[in-house]
């Protein structure tokens, strides 16, 4: 089992930033499409953003165009989610997840393994 590590959550004011860090142990991350998603209480799970392997291809939700980074640093083994500008409705337990393909990488359904999750709260 592939395992992944989330870091970096807390609590945050509105217009503020965080800064999401998503570790491997026992396998290295740049075999695989990494993934983003959060899900906040009584919803599902959405996907937030992706990053290809080489890290030359990105997608992200439209709810965080233009706010949110993803990158990774194949030499540390971590893939990071740069988030600003946030929002109280960015409030979630957010997962980062190893996938295969790049096609279709907002959708959960595409990535096998998971993160335990790290809160993000956006309040006031």
């Amino acid at each position: 089992q592939l395992q992944l590590v989330e870091s970096g959550g807390g609590l945050v004011q509105p217009g503020g930033s965080l800064r999401l860090s998503c570790a491997a142990s026992r396998f290295t991350l740049d075999y695989h499409t990494i993934g983003w998603f959060r899900q906040a209480p009584g919803k599902e799970r959405e996907g937030v953003s992706c990053i290809s392997r080489s890290g030359g291809s990105t997608n992200y939700a439209d709810s965080v165009k233009g706010r949110f980074t993803i990158s990774r640093d194949n030499t540390k083994n971590t893939v990071y989610l740069q988030m600003s500008s946030l929002k109280p409705e960015a409030t979630a337990v957010y997962y980062c997840a190893a996938g295969i393909l790049m096609t279709s990488c907002l959708e959960p359904r595409y990535f096998a393994s998971w993160g335990q999750g790290t809160q993000v709260t956006v309040s006031s």
